[in-house]
């Protein structure tokens, strides 16, 4: 079921961005960048900010009362400071035991039917999964940016949808 986030759901999203995340980007195990990062991001308090942001919305996807997926949206982010790639998903989590699934690909059309294309995102250029699941729903590269990890540059590709 998809539906859009409450307040009671902000400590699971918590939970399960820090699953995704440490699972994504620590493939070479934990530090103290990657630990404080996470620890000091994903917290059930960034979310409430979140849910209180007029541009922002956030969209979970839920089986049988469990938190699974959920994707964040802001209407009025800018790749480049330009419209032409429309919006931005700045988040698409789907927990690695339900990936494959068709989760992720059901609540980017979610998203779709309610804020239309085209939309953008930002993955990490060594995400080599995610970077195949975007290209395969028909996303196109359209250019780089960088993740600061207080002081470490890691360079994401900018992906950008354009519709059905």
């Amino acid at each position: 079921m998809i539906r859009r986030a409450e307040k009671s759901d902000c400590l699971n999203l918590a939970a399960l961005s820090l699953q995704v995340w440490l699972n994504t980007y620590a493939t070479e195990g934990i530090r103290k960048k990657i630990s404080e990062y996470a620890l000091s991001t994903f917290t059930e308090s960034h979310f409430l900010k979140l849910l209180d942001q007029a541009s922002c919305n956030i969209l979970v996807y839920e089986e049988e009362d469990h938190l699974v997926g959920f994707v964040l949206v802001d209407i009025e982010s800018r790749f480049n400071e330009s419209s032409s790639a429309g919006y931005e998903v700045v988040t698409l989590y789907v927990s690695t035991h339900f990936q494959g699934q068709g989760i992720g690909k059901k609540l980017l059309k979610k998203i779709e039917s309610l804020y239309g294309s085209p939309f953008w995102l930002s993955t990490w250029i060594n995400n080599h999964g995610a970077i195949a699941f975007y290209k395969k729903l028909g996303f196109q590269i359209i250019g780089e940016l960088n993740f600061d990890l207080e002081g470490e540059l890691h360079s994401n590709h900018v992906l950008s949808y354009t519709g059905t």
